[in-house]
């Protein structure tokens, strides 16, 4: 194996690495799932995240503690100059991942059938089966994530999430546009359609949508496979970056079963608390869809009417109707997603900072980096939630305005834009969760998502089950788990490690640019789209796309403005960025920081 000088980066400078990496993923994401929604419309995308749905428990399970403990364990040695045990630790969570990535397998095929039968969605089942390799491939894959991440080193997981979210494109656009392909021919040719007679069109699209939506799913298990080939190839060529010297001068390892008793004991409750989670988010998806079920059942002429105009354009059987009113829901989520994926890095990135300053006791590091990971996640979420709370309408028609998915845009926009508006408290409760988990208070988030779980399940069943609500009922419930959540930890964090938070450097001075972003962001929409000319481009409008794309820029025009005239950027969290010294010196110059 290479030996190599190891980098080690700096807790902003890797989450800024990791950043970087979430939204190049995040946009191969968009650019994945828009034209497999705009194929499969929202019937069938409602079927793809249905299956996600059960994944993401069973996938919590099999690795969701692993990689945190493997990170926190290796920087806590790494920082005691023990690489002996850095190297024990690598090999003994090689092995628990490969026994993890196994049972996950099976565990979520066993639950294929009874979850498609609680979901009253029978039609999910091949998109579960089609998915469910690539738990073991995420398991061999995180290996090596969890042990560069604790040797402060993000830029192998960054690559490899990547080069996986570019491989689950390239496979899963290609396969569902076969499969539909192939479904369609075979209902102009007279014969049945995956088995089933269609007398016509809609019947045979109904038909096509399941196997339209495994073969999306197969594009997922293709990405995480070539990721997996990716860090195997690059441990085998670079290594570690642990000098012989390093080595030698380092004391004898522990035994390998104390290392995995470790691992097991740190894992326990960050699993714990990731399960209850994404048990929370399956339940929520069932009640939703079992919710749905029921209110159009017993008020089907006036569902019917509230989505008349989307249910023609889209011609919807009634029997599709759940599935249609869930995926225009799901469309929302993709945008929803985006940002606390971005700031979920900086909780990541933390791990390894804030285990090695709690290791040594080092009260400034601490400060400093739970201050950073509060002020750049608000940074981020506040401007960004609200300029997609502002411009959601926009944004989904920009993107699925001429394909299948466009007559659920004015269903999913109101959903999106009530998102955008709390987006913060869903942002910043995973780094919260991450740095809870750093300094030993990994049962802190266990307490405060079991408690918002229940009461989110509560709040969808009440709120999803009246009439007019309906699908929109969805948010309220989410919002309120978010608020109990992200208080109850913030509490716990700040009585942990003792930081007194600067709240106006957090909250106030982001949210007074975040509002002016806001308005900034309408005011350019509205004038823009007015004055530009109303033609089509390929059924898109040119006016949105430009009025869109011109209110972004000049929305985060007026926030940096904004935030570098009332002091909102510290000089720590500049420092800490790449070439961070030269940029904070020529704010400070200026006067933009002190």
């Amino acid at each position: 194996m290479a030996q190599k000088k190891r980098k080690s980066q700096s807790l902003l400078n890797g989450a800024l690495v990791l950043s970087v990496s979430t939204l190049l993923v995040k946009i191969i994401g968009v650019i994945y799932k828009i034209p497999i929604s705009n194929m499969m419309g929202a019937v069938g995308r409602g079927y793809f995240d249905s299956a996600y749905n059960l994944y993401i428990p069973i996938y919590t399970i099999s690795m969701a503690g692993l990689p945190v403990a493997v990170s926190k364990m290796v920087s806590q040695q790494a920082a005691l100059g023990r690489y002996r045990d850095v190297r024990m630790i690598f090999r003994v969570s090689a092995r628990l991942f490969t026994l993890t990535g196994i049972l996950g397998t099976i565990l979520l095929l066993i639950f294929a059938y009874p979850y498609a039968l609680v979901a009253k969605t029978n039609e999910v089942i091949p998109a579960i089966i089609a998915i469910t390799p690539s738990i073991f491939f995420c398991c061999m894959m995180s290996i090596y994530r969890g042990y560069y991440n604790g040797l402060r080193n993000m830029n192998p997981t960054a690559i490899s999430q990547v080069v996986e979210a570019i491989g689950k494109m390239i496979f899963g656009i290609a396969a569902a546009k076969l499969t539909i392909t192939y479904g369609y021919s075979q209902f102009e040719s007279g014969a049945k359609v995956f088995g089933k007679v269609c007398a016509s069109e809609s019947e045979a699209m109904s038909a096509i949508y399941p196997y339209a939506a495994a073969a999306a799913a197969i594009g997922v298990t293709m990405g995480t496979v070539i990721g997996m080939i990716y860090m195997i190839i690059l441990h085998k060529v670079k290594g570690d970056g642990i000098t012989r010297t390093e080595i030698v001068n380092s004391p004898r390892p522990v035994n390998s079963g104390a290392i995995a008793k470790t691992l097991v004991a740190i894992a326990i409750p960050v699993v714990t608390s990731s399960i209850i989670f994404s048990l929370t988010n399956l339940i929520d998806a069932i009640t939703i869809q079992n919710r749905l079920d029921s209110v159009i059942s017993n008020n089907l002429d006036l569902i019917k009417s509230m989505y008349a105009t989307q249910i023609a354009e889209a011609h919807v059987l009634d029997a599709d109707l759940k599935d249609f009113l869930y995926g225009a829901y799901t469309l929302s989520l993709d945008f929803k997603n985006l940002i606390p994926s971005i700031t979920t890095t900086l909780g990541v990135s933390a791990i390894p900072a804030l285990s090695a300053a709690y290791a040594v006791k080092d009260k400034r590091a601490l400060k400093s980096s739970v201050e950073s990971v509060l002020r750049v996640g608000m940074i981020i979420s506040l401007a960004s939630g609200i300029g997609m709370g502002v411009l959601a309408e926009p944004i989904l028609r920009m993107f699925y305005e001429n394909g299948k998915s466009a007559p659920a845009i004015s269903i999913a926009a109101p959903i999106m834009a009530a998102y955008g508006y709390t987006i913060f408290l869903m942002a910043i409760s995973q780094p919260m969760t991450n740095m809870l988990q750093a300094v030993g208070k990994a049962n802190v988030p266990v307490k405060s998502l079991t408690v918002g779980a229940v009461v989110k399940v509560i709040a969808n069943y009440i709120f999803i089950g009246i009439p007019s609500v309906n699908i929109n009922g969805a948010v309220i419930g989410t919002v309120l788990c978010y608020l109990i959540v992200v208080v109850y930890n913030y509490i716990a964090l700040i009585k942990a490690t003792k930081v007194k938070v600067n709240v106006m450097s957090v909250v106030i001075k982001p949210l007074i640019s975040s509002v002016l972003c806001g308005v900034a962001a309408y005011c350019a929409y509205g004038i823009f789209y007015k004055i530009l000319p109303q033609r089509l481009i390929h059924g898109y409008s040119l006016a949105n796309i430009a009025a869109t794309l011109i209110a972004v820029v000049v929305a985060v025009i007026v926030y940096v403005i904004s935030m570098l005239l009332i002091g909102g950027l510290a000089k720590d969290d500049i420092i800490m960025m790449p070439k961070g010294e030269k940029i904070a010196k020529k704010l400070a110059k200026y006067g933009f920081i002190e």
